[in-house]
């Protein structure tokens, strides 16, 4: 299972590309020009047609094919480490639906939202008669809980929305959201990516970050009906706010160490939904049935990244850094790691051709090639460290050797380390490979207990959300604490100030100013290498289940790991 919004085409889709503009330039355009008292509102689709079916046949089970590397801890708290994506969407929901693919909206437990107050003042309309689970109401009371108890609990505020907020509160049927300064970047973390919680339950809940939410009451449209650390097994909500969904009767979520049995059990047909690499998918997958079966791996919004922890000896030197990017080797960890279905990445971390408007093109050509030998070795050097005869960088009677933890489970990833490994390797650093489990992953990438870590972000729509997560101060914590995605523990108050700098103008000509900065430090500082450009792994059989989405009909991102959006996509399917 890959990080969500964050993953890996035989080709790339140019719809997606052309589409450079991004949530926050769509709202932009709502909010431009707003000031003072004036507010801006901005429509969105209602919820309830999006990629449905007029005549859809009821019943049926879907079966999810996506490697996580581990097996079930059955916790379904929507803010935990390791259990989001089994609750995220399908339990529990978010007041908007954004879509990454195309960037529509969809209203969902809001019906719509206004900007104000100069844009620091975000109000949102609640749905009326949408229930709990166990039949109590869902109220604006428990939107205004949900974010106050962020607010309490830090460990739940995983993007960070509380360095920008200054109240959240109840208004009737809606909620407002009041900022410190105009932030209007964080509408796409405050509407798609939190999700809403009971109040009557979760206010009861001593330490609600630990909590494991083993029988999860929520509003979406599957109820957990059993949990096993192979198997979880979701039945439709007969009460769901979306008359006549979900169609389908229930969802099966098996649990796979590795890509091997679960590229197997897809290829068998025991499953409908795919979520990860197959080498040579067209034979292993595709010919055993040319009808049904079919692969779209649209780009994603997120880099493949080296994080280079900022705590430990010697990455704490930048040359050092500097060195490990020249000597990635990212087009052969592309072309012999992954078939080429990633694209290599660059150090600046703007995705190609998705983000080509963002790219600074003076800071690209002063960086030069991404690999460099010449360069990598001459930097070592100068940080004054010397080649041994072992063909290995020392200094001071030690080796240049690094330790690297990737998850053992995704076969793709652990093919890319090794080549990764062997690039180093010649360049003259010693990297040694630990692959291991999902769940070892998870709790040392938070702790930040690794020297190299191999990872993606979520991203998002544009450059600001993937070096939000990854640089931005306020998302890391010391060793020993869980970080929330700044791994790598890296601190500029620079980069900081620029990205609260962004989220506060709505001038897209500054906000691109302020990018082109931090592709600088990007380039200067190295506190990440972005190996390779995420897609989203997505195979799909329609012999039984159909209403996927496709590149005709792109109303969800198709991942089965992108949550929300699975919720989407189990709201959509049915039975042939």
């Amino acid at each position: 299972m890959r990080p969500s919004r964050a993953m890996f085409p035989v080709t790339r889709k140019p719809f997606w590309a052309s589409l450079v503009s991004s949530v926050l330039v769509v709202i932009l355009l709502a909010a431009c020009g707003s000031s003072g008292g004036l507010s801006q509102s901005l429509a969105v689709a209602p919820a309830m047609h999006l990629g449905a079916a007029p005549h859809a046949k009821m019943g049926g089970t879907v079966i999810i094919d996506n490697v996580s590397g581990s097996l079930w801890t059955c916790g379904f708290n929507p803010y935990g480490p390791s259990s989001a994506m089994l609750a995220a969407g399908i339990v529990y929901e978010p007041l908007i639906y954004i879509n990454p693919l195309n960037n529509a909206q969809q209203s969902w437990l809001a019906t719509g939202y206004t900007w104000g107050n100069g844009n620091k003042t975000l109000t949102f309309s609640m749905r009326a008669g949408v229930k709990w689970s166990d039949g109590k109401p869902l109220t604006a009371a428990d939107v205004a809980f949900t974010f106050n108890l962020m607010k309490k609990f830090s460990g739940l505020d995983l993007q960070a929305v509380w360095t920008v907020l200054s109240g959240v509160r109840q208004q009737g049927n809606k909620v407002v959201f009041s900022f410190k300064q105009p932030a209007v970047p964080f509408f796409y973390y405050i509407a798609d990516q939190n999700y809403i919680l009971p109040q009557h339950i979760w206010s009861k809940i001593k330490n609600p970050v630990a909590y494991n939410d083993s029988k999860p009451v929520g509003s979406g449209p599957f109820l957990m009906k059993s949990c096993s650390p192979q198997d979880i097994t979701y039945v439709r909500n007969p009460n769901y706010w979306q008359k006549g969904k979900p169609y389908i009767s229930e969802v099966r979520y098996p649990a796979f160490l590795g890509n091997q049995p679960g590229n197997l059990f897809l290829a068998q047909g025991k499953a409908n939904w795919g979520g990860q690499y197959i080498p040579n998918v067209k034979t292993y997958y595709l010919s055993r049935d040319t009808t049904n079966r079919h692969i779209w791996y649209p780009p994603a919004g997120s880099d493949v990244l080296l994080y280079l922890n900022q705590t430990v000896y010697p990455l704490n030197i930048r040359a050092v850094r500097q060195a490990i990017s020249y000597g990635v080797n990212r087009t052969k960890v592309s072309q012999l790691g992954v078939y080429g279905y990633l694209p290599p990445a660059n150090q600046l971390g703007i995705i190609q051709p998705t983000w080509q408007s963002w790219y600074n093109k003076s800071v690209g050509a002063q960086y030069g090639a991404s690999y460099n030998m010449a360069k990598a070795r001459a930097l070592l050097r100068s940080a004054g460290f010397k080649l041994g005869s072992n063909g290995i960088f020392q200094k001071g009677g030690k080796p240049l050797s690094l330790s690297l933890i990737n998850n053992s489970g995704y076969t793709d990833w652990v093919a890319e380390t090794a080549i990764l490994r062997d690039s180093l390797r010649a360049v003259g650093i010693d990297v040694k490979l630990q692959n291991i489990s999902g769940n070892d992953i998870t709790a040392r990438e938070g702790s930040g207990h690794f020297q190299l870590l191999y990872y993606s972000p979520t991203g998002g729509p544009t450059p600001y959300y993937q070096y939000r997560q990854l640089l931005y101060g306020a998302n890391s914590a010391p060793i020993g604490q869980t970080a929330a995605s700044n791994y790598e523990r890296y601190h500029s108050t620079t980069v900081d100030n620029l990205l609260d700098s962004y989220a506060k103008t709505s001038n897209v000509a500054q906000q691109h100013a302020i990018i082109n900065q931090i592709q600088a430090v990007m380039v200067r500082d190295v506190p990440v290498v972005p190996v390779l450009q995420n897609v989203n792994w997505f195979q799909f059989d329609t012999s039984q289940i159909v209403g996927w989405p496709t590149p005709q009909n792109p109303y969800a991102a198709p991942a089965p790991y992108d949550y929300p959006d699975w919720e989407v996509v189990l709201t959509n399917v049915h039975q042939k």
